[in-house]
């Protein structure tokens, strides 16, 4: 067996346990929170009841919701000086994956300083970072479990990844009450996400024991729940399996790391500030149909665990059920097909492919990628 590491945040699960804020901060030392969040958290009022909560155990906070969807290099820059000014020591991320990247972001600026661009990659980090809470307000991005976060450099107009194990959360709280919250686009596109983050890592060269059995199940979990989420807002049973799965596919995808899926949508975020779940969404199929002969068995196991009928099929035949699983899945939930639905033309493909083909997502796909085979898929997908 190889030889591999685990890492995990500490984690608290289950309705109603967004009360437990503030007691999570108190316990890291906190005396004045930087709470990272968005307009969107702010307006279904989730933020008014985090901030009680931490009123409640006596903590100062300071709540900033500037960051948008793909976070920007000039905001967490901002994100830092106003947490500094502030004089806070500690930093909660509540929100989605953009506010949750922000959080992450800031918290290395402002213990480790110099630009963002300066951690681009894996392992730059040398200074601790302050405690850092994250709570999901999604279920799909995964970041209040994992190692990296990403933001986008704005001169370049690239998301720049960012790995290192100061990055996992101190504590991952998961409330699927808020869940109940988003619309049915957001559901379906953080739902999307969730179930590539599974696949790419059950599919990953770097995948173990552990991470397969956390992608398989977050597998059929999505395959299962996703659909009633998206269809109704008050299906609790619904969002409950949803937010675990999320969870499980998050923890997956930071240990086994992921594939080209990612690595052909980061640059997309970067160029048309694409929602990284739709993008997900519509590479996924492509995606699978490259990696096929690279991990059949794999795919045949995948398309077990989204209920596929494949007896008295073979590996191959079993493995094609899969990616025709996802296309249903995706045509069902209402996801975009197409990215030139996003605007994306023919004279964007080489410099996108450039870009991914460079993303450190790509290293752990099961199947080597050129360029030019990038290109095709950005083709096949357009």
């Amino acid at each position: 067996m190889q030889i591999f590491k685990f890492m995990v945040p500490e984690i608290i699960f289950g309705k109603g346990t967004l009360r437990l804020i503030g007691e999570s901060a108190r316990r890291l030392g906190a005396t004045k929170v930087f709470m990272v969040s968005d307009e969107g958290v702010a307006r279904a009022g989730w933020i008014d009841q985090a901030v009680q909560h931490l009123k409640d155990v006596g903590l100062e906070y300071q709540v900033w919701t500037e960051p948008t969807p793909n976070p920007k290099d000039y905001e967490v820059e901002h994100g830092k000086e106003l947490y500094l000014e502030g004089g806070c020591d500690a930093i909660i991320g509540l929100g989605g994956g953009s506010a949750i990247d922000a959080a992450k972001a800031v918290a290395i600026l402002a213990t480790n300083g110099g630009k963002i661009q300066d951690y681009e990659g894996v392992d730059k980090i040398e200074k601790p970072l302050p405690p850092l809470i994250c709570v999901a307000t999604t279920a799909g991005a995964g970041g209040e479990v994992t190692q990296f976060t990403i933001v986008v450099d704005s001169k370049r107009k690239v998301k720049m990844t960012i790995g290192s194990k100061s990055l996992v959360p101190d504590i991952a709280i998961i409330d699927p009450l808020l869940l109940s919250t988003i619309d049915a686009v957001l559901t379906a596109n953080t739902g999307m996400d969730a179930l590539t983050h599974a696949i790419e890592a059950y599919v990953s060269v770097a995948a173990t024991p552990i991470t397969d059995v956390l992608a398989y199940r977050a597998i059929q979990m999505i395959s299962s729940s996703l659909r009633a989420s998206v269809a109704s807002r008050t299906n609790m049973e619904a969002k409950i399996s949803m937010a675990m799965a999320s969870l499980l596919a998050g923890i997956a995808m930071s240990n086994a790391i992921l594939g080209a899926v990612h690595a052909m949508a980061h640059p997309l975020g970067g160029l048309l500030n694409l929602p990284h779940g739709e993008a997900n969404a519509i590479l996924l199929p492509h995606v699978m149909r490259f990696n096929l002969i690279a991990c059949t068995e794999r795919y045949a196991e995948i398309a077990q665990a989204m209920g596929e009928k494949v007896e008295g099929l073979s590996t191959r035949e079993a493995a094609e059920k899969a990616i025709e699983a996802v296309e249903r899945l995706c045509s069902d939930i209402g996801a975009k097909r197409h990215l030139s639905e996003f605007g994306l033309q023919e004279e964007h493909i080489w410099e996108l492919s450039r870009v991914a083909a460079e993303d450190v997502s790509l290293i752990t796909n099961p199947r080597d990628a050129t360029v030019e085979q990038i290109a095709e898929i950005y083709r096949a997908a357009l």
